[in-house]
């Protein structure tokens, strides 16, 4: 397991290849790469958070995670700071013995950091800054990994 909260910008392609080479008896290995989007005329995305909760938060939805998919190695990683349009802000890499566990994993932990990761978003546009609210459907989709 491996959670990085970094401002320095990352390489998908590459962090791929390192985290594929080490899963060893794995069958599958899913890959998720959140990019900041320029909806509206965004200029740069800031995110905030206090370090240290923010990964613990992380590394114990990772566990829970490893648990209910089986998961043989996660990682997560996800910047703070200034970002601009278009480049990488978050990655999530799964590996298991079979793509379906790997790929609700995946899913798991996306709904998980995009709803209650403890980051705080502020947009920076022309005509000003402001605080990113969540979303209803953001809610929506963390609710149906609630139950047995």
């Amino acid at each position: 397991m491996e959670v990085r909260v970094d401002a320095a910008p990352f390489d998908p392609g590459a962090e791929l290849t390192g985290f594929s080479a080490g899963v060893g008896e794995a069958g599958a290995v899913v890959s998720f790469t959140g990019v900041a989007r320029s909806d509206g005329g965004m200029g740069t995305l800031e995110i905030e958070h206090y370090p240290g909760m923010t990964e613990s938060a992380i590394a114990a939805m990772i566990e829970e995670a490893r648990g209910r998919f089986g998961l043989s190695a996660v990682r997560v990683i996800h910047r703070h700071g200034r970002i601009a349009a278009g480049e990488p802000i978050m990655m999530v890499l799964t590996a298991s013995r079979h793509r379906r566990e790997a790929f609700e994993a995946a899913e798991f932990l996306m709904d998980w950091l995009k709803s209650r990761a403890p980051f705080w978003k502020k947009e920076h546009r022309a005509e000003g800054a402001a605080w990113v609210a969540s979303r209803d459907e953001d809610e929506a989709a963390l609710h149906r990994w609630a139950g047995p």
